[in-house]
């Protein structure tokens, strides 16, 4: 903030170097929650956001930035990867396409592209089938939410993507909305209704987290010790600390030790606004990921669970390069729900 304030008195200007500072926020909303000025803490994060978009329309940004951006116009997706391949990662399962069910399942980018992401979304979407909820998801034309691309700065390229994918869901008839990433719930919830988006959106555990009494756990479960890291965009953004905790809490054997950094104080994985893909933050021993990771071991737990894909591909590398991979597994709620139920 105070560089950009400098910017705006003259006293400084932009630079690259300037620009890596700017595009290695997270957009994590830590600084929102600990603002001691309240006329003035809302505007924090459009104050950054203006502020990257200033140097997107000077061409000053990191080469990461840049090719991630090129990717979203071009693509619609960080990866780089055919539209037509976002349903890939239903292949084998029972998931029906959507038509007329209660809700659309939208797996995001990380769900519908990287390896990770993709368990992770069978995994979830297999649950919410075993609890009787009633969805589809699309087998094509969508893009992605675009929750990090606003973030970064590019709002041109944000309502490009929200309007193709405002348009296919309306076209569809979608009314209500279940969503693998915290990231997309945000969006959908918060950003779409400004350009013709109206729907009621739900992150998948704030669905699972009331029918969790349609499950039927195994007898006699080992008892584990986990720690829940808090995802920003369904924590500090959306003020839902309790859905994920609902879950885990009625899983027979499955004890909860809290971090010192938890719910509206947790540390961001470091994977937001787009930095999953830039790589613009350090991933070095101070790095939030891997420091993250130190806090979990230090709970004595024996699990990091997530609601999150990019928590989870942010942080199992994290556990990697600290060498606690023998000591501590990063699994997502379904996934450790999935392993305990008949």
């Amino acid at each position: 903030m105070w560089l950009l304030r400098a910017w705006l008195d003259g006293k400084i200007t932009l630079s690259q170097r300037f620009a890596e500072i700017m595009f290695s926020c997270t957009a994590c909303g830590n600084c929102t929650e600990h603002c001691p000025f309240p006329g003035f803490k809302n505007l924090l994060l459009e104050a950054f956001t203006s502020g990257r978009e200033s140097f997107l329309d000077d061409g000053l940004v990191p080469a990461g930035v840049r090719d991630y951006l090129t990717r979203m116009q071009l693509h619609g997706n960080p990866y780089g990867l055919p539209g037509k391949k976002r349903a890939d990662w239903a292949a084998g399962t029972d998931i029906a396409p959507f038509t007329d069910q209660e809700y659309l399942f939208y797996a995001g980018d990380e769900g519908s592209y990287d390896n990770r992401g993709q368990e992770i979304a069978r995994s979830a979407s297999r649950l919410l089938a075993k609890a009787g909820i009633s969805f589809g998801i699309l087998t094509g034309g969508e893009n992605s939410d675009g929750n990090d691309v606003r973030a970064s700065g590019e709002t041109a390229l944000f309502e490009d993507l929200a309007k193709k994918n405002t348009d296919l869901f309306n076209n569809k008839n979608v009314k209500k909305i279940i969503t693998l990433s915290p990231h997309s719930f945000n969006s959908f919830k918060k950003d779409y209704p400004k350009l013709g988006g109206n729907y009621q959106v739900f992150h998948y555990t704030q669905i699972l987290a009331f029918n969790m009494g349609k499950l039927k756990f195994r007898e006699n479960p080992e008892p584990v010790l986990a720690t829940y890291h808090d995802p920003c965009y369904l924590g500090r953004h959306n003020l839902d600390y309790y859905s994920p905790r609902m879950m885990l809490s009625a899983v027979p054997g499955i004890k909860i030790a809290e971090m010192d950094r938890n719910k509206k104080n947790a540390l961001c994985c470091g994977g937001g606004g787009g930095n999953l893909f830039t790589n613009v933050l350090s991933s070095g021993y101070e790095s939030p990921a891997r420091s993250r990771a130190r806090e979990a071991k230090a709970t004595g737990a024996k699990i990091i669970a997530v609601s999150c894909p990019l928590c989870a591909i942010m942080l199992e590398d994290a556990v990697k390069t600290e060498g606690l991979a023998g000591d501590l597994r990063v699994m997502e709620i379904s996934e450790i729900i999935n392993d305990r139920i008949m």
